[in-house]
């Protein structure tokens, strides 16, 4: 690589960084939550550390951290990981026409990093681009700042969680909710636009409500891609 295009990737890694610094802000409450709550469920500060530093993905951690037990039933936490975890199939097929040409290793490393945050603002930056070009640096700075902030700080919680009691009384948790509003935001379209999301949260809800574990996971993502895909047909 020369050492302009050196100098240009720096800078474009920098700037996913810095767009990146309010989300990580917003991740702290949010991992401390669920460090603590990881302790008062028995586990080991290391356990929790190692979980959130190999499976980079909030929603199916705090599954296993519920689904925890001593000892663990590993089978049934690591299929509801994988229910979770279902929608990072789109979001991964999603990023394939940006990351085809590129090497395996950075392409894997593109992919472990993923989480539905830097997926949502690299996506955002390429949209809002003159070009409408995925910057790969940019989403690499964006995702390797959100995950330092996410397993440094659970670690955190893990280690003051018995100080502090349950940290949710303080409304921590919150601290999700708000990131994915202000993320949708920044995708909107419209409402026509958003009718798939409109009926894959219905989804999810009915699904929440009547069918036991994480199935609503699934149920809404189908659901939503099933309507994008009706919708795209009579386009």
């Amino acid at each position: 690589m020369s050492s302009s295009a050196l100098l240009q990737s720096g800078q474009e890694f920098k700037r996913g960084l810095i767009t990146a610094l309010p989300v990580m802000l917003s991740f702290i409450p949010f991992s401390l939550v669920l460090g603590a709550q990881a302790i008062q469920k028995g586990m080991r500060t290391g356990e929790i550390s190692l979980l959130t530093a190999v499976n980079f993905a909030g929603g199916s951690e705090f599954v296993a951290v519920n689904l925890w037990t001593s000892p663990p039933h590993l089978i049934l936490i690591a299929l509801m990981t994988l229910l979770v975890n279902s929608r990072h199939i789109l979001m991964s097929a999603a990023l394939t026409p940006y990351l085809k040409d590129l090497p395996r290793r950075k392409v894997l490393s593109a992919l472990f990093l993923m989480c539905d945050e830097s997926w949502a603002l690299a996506f955002t930056d390429a949209k809002n681009s003159p070009k409408q070009k995925f910057s790969y640096y940019f989403y690499l700075g964006a995702s390797i700042g959100l995950y330092v902030v996410w397993v440094g700080f659970t670690t955190v919680g893990a280690l003051i969680g018995p100080v502090i009691g349950d940290v949710t009384h303080y409304g921590f948790d919150m601290a999700f909710v708000a990131v994915f509003l202000v993320l949708l935001k920044g995708m909107w379209k419209g409402f026509t636009a958003a009718v798939p999301w409109l009926v894959s949260l219905l989804a999810a809800i009915a699904g929440y409500l009547f069918l036991p574990g994480a199935w609503y996971v699934l149920l809404g993502t189908i659901s939503g891609l099933t309507v994008a895909f009706i919708m795209a047909a009579y386009d």
